[in-house]
């Protein structure tokens, strides 16, 4: 395995069109791209959406990954993915509203990054529990560089099971979270 790099963590949401087909192209995309490495998917959740009007339930998981990119390269790259996937960036395109896929950078190592294009952590990944409940299946332990608390610790929290639950996984989507690279 190539050294070095950062272990980033990525949150993957659909609540339009075939959702399932939206995160196997995700894994698909994900795993040619250069200077990321696929290490873990967590368990996919349905939750209730969040956001302006009748939406339809999304989908939710976490990907670790292992990057040898910058980071605003390393989104860039993400964007370009959900890009080429239907995802509407244009001005036009309502807030939390109703998507084919969102891909966010929760964190990059333990790095607090704040920039125009860029905050890490995400600055609403505390408050969410349908990104903390993958999240802490993958990285419990990770300490939350601004709050100082674990992953595994804020998301008992925010632990509602009518509003995050399992699904199946999807035709494509990586098997049960590996272990591989995720210490360090």
């Amino acid at each position: 395995m190539r050294e070095g790099g950062e272990l980033v963590f990525v949150a993957v949401g659909a609540n339009l069109g075939d959702r399932e087909a939206s995160f196997a192209a995700v894994v698909e995309a994900l795993e040619t791209e250069p200077d990321l490495l696929l290490l873990a998917a967590s368990t996919v959740y349905e939750t209730d959406p969040i956001g302006p009007g009748e939406q339809a339930p999304y989908l939710n998981a976490v990907l670790g990954l292992r990057s040898w990119l910058a980071p605003l390269e390393l989104l860039r790259r993400l964007q370009r993915i959900e890009a080429t996937l239907g995802r509407d960036r244009t001005a036009s395109a309502i807030r939390w509203g109703a998507r084919t896929i969102d891909l966010d950078l929760l964190f990059y190592g333990d790095r607090v990054i704040e920039l125009p294009e860029l905050v890490v952590p995400h600055p609403r990944v505390h408050e969410r529990a349908f990104v903390l409940m993958p999240l802490a299946e993958l990285a419990p332990d990770l300490v939350h560089p601004r709050l100082g608390t674990t992953i595994d610790a804020i998301a008992r929290t925010l632990f509602d099971p009518q509003s995050v639950r399992p699904w199946r996984r999807p035709e494509g989507w990586p098997g049960a979270a590996s272990e591989r690279g995720l210490r360090g």
